[in-house]
């Protein structure tokens, strides 16, 4: 089945065709997913990539191979179903907003009480999904009812309808004979990913392992943005602080994930604002941001002079950083003291750049009633570390 590119697209799109038994849809390719109710009763939400396979009537939710025990590495080297969903009876739509802040959610509830939320930042991707599924239902509703037994006093006739009275459970058999044929060809994840039909995302990987998936301790994509805007965009007003073109943004996005050789010198990035927008975008859209979380409260009780015993000076901090972290904010630091040496022509101080970074790079793992308090401490750490670079950066 995924033997052509044409019928399995780099940014997760597969086949959909009909199952010639029942004429129900097939459709494979990766979400998000996450099971939020088993039997009626709610469960944390934990979300998690999958490769999701729709076939017979059954989605098929697999775990992501990483998850797999260590040591195992036969078993780590394929897709394992996690959740079998068995589409009759089932009913899905938009999720509404209190049931994830996430954007594109489709909501998916079981006629046995589970409810499972579904994911993807592509609407047209997930659009597709919730129509194949809606389609799914419906079919399942018209052709899967069992068929009535006609009484008849024929011998014969008799075992004919003792057959017919066993159909609906002898179909369920073939689906599940079909759908196990199916799951046994389908190919490894590491396989799928060696056609390069499927690479790892770079936007939204937590730094650490991102980085060493390229073995290295700065992001390739954050190395790539700021030669960028080193070459062609420090004299360009408002850079950083002027947004660019979303959705020239997004298909930049989409290229860095699924193109290895991403070149920025190509025509279609030629706006600056694009660039800085996606860098930004990528900073953002971390699991962990670039000031991890462990450290958020130290940061800000640096900023404080806090003289508490356990407050602990700023180079102290940094030097404690994981490499990832303490490089690639090196590199983003330097990047932007440079931006601000040019502020006579681009209007971006030390102050402008603080406010614009602020944010993006500081964030407290759970909101709180000090949000706004925070957000001030963010622009001033930003700026500090602006303002005594070589000082911070020198002894680490």
């Amino acid at each position: 089945m995924l033997t052509q590119e044409s019928h399995f697209k780099a940014d997760l799109c597969v086949s959909t065709c009909l199952c010639p038994q029942y004429h129900l849809l097939e459709k494979a390719g990766i979400t998000n997913k996450t099971k939020v109710a088993d039997n009626g009763k709610k469960i944390r939400k934990n979300w998690s990539q999958s490769w999701t396979v729709l076939h017979g009537g059954i989605l098929t939710f697999h775990k992501d191979p990483k998850s797999a025990p260590t040591g195992n590495a036969s078993k780590a080297s394929q897709i394992v179903p996690e959740y079998t969903v068995d589409l009759r009876g089932s009913s899905i739509g938009w999720a509404s907003k209190d049931k994830s802040s996430k954007k594109n959610v489709l909501e998916l509830r079981t006629r046995h009480g589970c409810e499972y939320l579904m994911q993807y930042d592509t609407e047209s991707i997930i659009s597709d999904w919730l129509k194949v599924i809606q389609d799914t239902i419906r079919q399942l509703l018209n052709h899967l009812k069992p068929t009535p037994v006609r009484p008849s006093l024929s011998l014969s006739s008799g075992v004919s309808a003792t057959r017919t009275s066993s159909g609906p459970d002898s179909e369920q058999r073939r689906v599940r004979t079909k759908l196990r044929r199916f799951l046994q060809r389908r190919p490894t994840l590491q396989s799928v990913k060696e056609k390069g039909y499927i690479r790892d995302n770079v936007f939204g990987c937590h730094l650490d392992t991102l980085c060493h998936r390229e073995n290295t301790t700065i992001p390739r994509f954050v190395e790539k943005c700021v030669r960028a805007v080193e070459r062609r965009g420090l004299d360009v007003d408002g850079i950083y602080r002027v947004s660019g073109n979303l959705a020239v943004i997004q298909r930049l996005r989409h290229k860095a994930d699924h193109e290895e050789q991403l070149d920025l010198e190509d025509g279609q990035w030629e706006e600056i604002h694009v660039i800085t927008g996606a860098l930004k975008l990528f900073l953002r859209e971390l699991p962990e941001p670039l000031f991890p979380f462990s450290c958020f409260d130290k940061f800000i009780a640096a900023i404080r002079h806090d003289p508490a015993p356990e407050a602990i000076p700023f180079p102290d901090l940094v030097r404690t950083l994981p490499l990832p972290n303490h490089d690639t904010m090196e590199l983003l630091f330097k990047h932007l003291r440079r931006v601000i040496e040019h502020k006579d022509s681009n209007r971006m101080s030390v102050q402008s750049v603080a406010i614009v970074f602020g944010p993006t790079l500081l964030r407290p793992q759970t909101e709180s009633a000090n949000m706004t308090i925070h957000m001030v401490f963010q622009s001033q750490i930003v700026e500090l570390m602006l303002n005594e670079f070589q000082n911070v950066f020198s002894q680490s």
